[in-house]
């Protein structure tokens, strides 16, 4: 049995769901699931479908070529077609904060992450011991002013040899340049506090502190060469009060951190994002 799963965005036209189900259908195929929004402003259909063929005969491969020059060709569509089973594979890149990764490796540990993880991949060796306890390859590629661009370019040797679908920044205290960005273009996932960029540098609660917030927040996105600027998957906030002190407010700050990443990476794993411009549409 083959359950596929295929994303397709195009401009907004007549008859666009009537032919691709009638097309699946036509195949011996069963539509699971649809969920489909159009940008009225940009005239853009973007859809997300489910579907399973049960015939012993089905091929994907014919298929694709089939519904290219049938459907896709003439809607001028651009699409993807995924096995809904598979597991991409997610590379791990940390620095010394541990919170999120214990998180992911807990979630994975647990099967809630469709993912595989071929490497943890650091720039200090303070949390090789974490990789360790989850028996996940780690890999200390120190980073330094002169040393950046030959330490990427062994990052990417290690993605490249372990043919890494996306990379999750979990608090990685390095930017990541084009040399990388290039190379997995809106696959490269971060998470950051949702003050930047009203409260920059690095103690940022501290600032929040100072001005008397109300409400903490944390957002994940899409990393682009403009710092914390990319795509954004995913975000949550918490309200807080006059009683709460820096340490609390970093506590509740490094809770959201965990959720809205994990959120963000099985959006992602999902295939359940789309990257229009500089937005997502999301189907939850």
């Amino acid at each position: 049995m083959a359950h596929l799963t295929l994303l397709i965005h195009c401009k907004d036209q007549k008859g666009i769901i009537a032919s691709v189900t009638n097309f699946i259908l036509e195949n011996e195929g069963n539509t699971t699931y649809i969920d489909q929004h159009v940008d009225a402003v940009a005239n853009v259909f973007f859809m997300r479908l489910e579907c399973v063929f049960t015939n012993t005969s089905f091929n994907t491969a014919q298929f694709k070529t089939a519904f290219k020059e049938k459907l896709a060709t003439p809607f001028e569509m651009q699409w993807q077609l995924y096995p809904a089973t598979q597991k991409l594979k997610m590379a791990i890149f940390v620095s010394k904060y541990d919170h999120c990764l214990y998180d992911i490796l807990g979630r994975y540990n647990a099967g809630e992450l469709n993912v595989d993880i071929p490497f943890i991949i650091s720039n200090h060796s303070d949390l090789a011991h974490i990789a360790a306890n989850f028996d996940i390859p780690f890999y200390h590629i120190p980073v330094t002013k002169d040393t950046k661009a030959a330490a990427e370019q062994e990052q990417l040797k290690l993605l490249k040899a372990h043919q890494v679908d996306f990379i999750v920044l979990a608090r990685y205290m390095q930017i990541v340049t084009p040399t990388v960005i290039n190379e997995f273009p809106h696959r490269i996932i971060n998470i950051h506090h949702s003050f930047l960029p009203a409260f920059v540098g690095a103690k940022p609660y501290h600032a929040a502190f100072a001005r008397g917030v109300k409400i903490i927040g944390t957002t994940s996105h899409y990393v682009t060469e403009e710092l914390d600027a990319g795509p954004i998957i995913e975000q949550d906030t918490i309200r807080v009060t006059h009683s709460h002190t820096i340490p609390d407010l970093i506590a509740k700050g490094r809770d959201l951190e965990k959720i809205v990443l994990s959120r963000a990476i099985k959006l992602h794993a999902q295939h359940k994002c789309f990257v229009y411009g500089n937005k997502t549409i999301i189907f939850t």
